[in-house]
């Protein structure tokens, strides 16, 4: 358990999967944790069943306006941000030749413009208050590729990449910035992947040396020690949760 009382965290899509499971940690550990979804109903019931403080506010992450609006509901009721979690993201499996130009715009405007408006908007707060925690949700398909995702991977590259150069600029500013790189994990993103290819499913599986999914609350333990007071020394770096199945 990591102490993180009295601070403000700000989640994206935070309604279901990943984010609600971070949202959870955070907030038992003590944290005032806001659900920020663009499934609006879905993410005030998430808040209800956390319980704490929890509250929802919808935004679209690949809207600019809505999400220098939504950082700013949250400025204005709490008068500070101490912990964004980007992990807003989507993703479309297939063969590169095969894929739909439409669904790189998607790809690319969920998973790399959605964190960099929010980093754009949340961060100048961070400054002023005289510190924060960033944590981006990538993916080890951005640190090693992987089949079926080149568009996704690219995203998540770069939320790497940014994330180890935010880390430089805002480290004078107290603020750290890392990346947490799920590996295939039980959401219901890759229940919709399953669904389209089981075989690419249980494939994966096997592939895992721990021969499991990930659970929500195995990426929530990584987050809530990197906004926590016990990782004030720890940025720029990019830590893979995956079960064993990269190791590099």
């Amino acid at each position: 358990m990591f102490d993180l009382t009295g601070k403000v965290a700000l989640v994206t899509g935070a309604a279901q999967g990943l984010g609600r499971g971070i949202a959870e940690a955070l907030a038992t550990q003590g944290a005032t944790v806001v659900i920020a979804d663009i499934k609006a109903a879905e993410a005030e019931a998430t808040a209800a069943a956390i319980g704490r403080g929890a509250w929802a506010t919808p935004v679209d992450v690949t809207d600019r306006d809505q999400v220098f609006a939504c950082v700013e509901r949250v400025r204005s009721r709490h008068g500070r941000i101490d912990i964004l979690v980007n992990n807003a993201g989507w993703d479309k499996v297939g063969p590169f030749l095969e894929s739909d130009e439409r669904d790189w715009d998607r790809v690319i405007r969920i998973n790399l413009y959605g964190p960099l408006y929010f980093l754009k908007a949340v961060l100048p707060v961070m400054v002023a208050q005289g510190g924060g925690r960033v944590v981006n949700i990538a993916s080890d398909a951005g640190r090693v590729g992987s089949s079926g995702e080149a568009v996704y991977s690219a995203t998540k590259g770069g939320i790497i990449a940014l994330s180890k150069t935010l880390a430089r600029e805002m480290a004078r500013h107290g603020i750290t910035v890392n990346a947490v790189c799920p590996g295939p994990a039980d959401t219901p993103l890759f229940a919709e992947v399953r669904a389209d290819n089981p075989r690419l499913g249980e494939a994966l599986v096997r592939a895992i040396p721990l021969r499991r999914l990930a659970q929500p609350a195995d990426i929530a333990a990584a987050v809530a020690y990197l906004v926590s007071d016990e990782a004030a020394y720890v940025t720029g770096q990019t830590l893979s949760v995956s079960g064993g199945l990269t190791m590099v």
